[in-house]
């Protein structure tokens, strides 16, 4: 019998583990996706406004979490109102060939189910 490879998130070694506890939560990935495809640098209330149903506590939470684990840069301008852009940071810049890929394959799971179902929900 075939010896299983296992997983923990909770693995301090485990390279894919670490990447999965960076990511885990319903909006951090749909926030760097926002930040990808719109240029990588947004505002607050774009990103608000972007991200269809997320609330302003789990917005703010997940980008402080983003920003504490080095994928999301904050930089406050020193005016009045104030003014707060989020951008990818260097280690966020790299997600864009994994998007790149999720997207494809996106892209294709619509297709299999579309040529499959002729009345798709999308």
């Amino acid at each position: 019998m075939k010896e299983l490879i296992c997983l923990s998130i909770n693995d301090g070694h485990c390279p894919v583990a670490a990447a999965f506890k960076l990511l885990e939560g319903k909006w951090k990935l749909p926030i760097l996706w926002i930040l990808t495809v719109n240029g990588g640098i947004l505002r607050y209330q774009d990103l608000k406004r972007c991200i269809i149903g997320i609330t302003n506590m789990m917005l703010t939470s997940s980008l402080k979490e983003l920003e504490r684990d080095g994928l999301v840069s904050r930089y406050q301008y020193n005016e009045m109102p104030p003014r707060v852009e989020y951008s990818l940071s260097e280690d966020g810049k790299k997600l864009f060939s994994i998007f790149d890929e999720i997207a494809k394959w996106g892209v294709e799971l619509k297709r299999s189910k579309f040529n499959h179902d002729p009345k798709p929900e999308f």
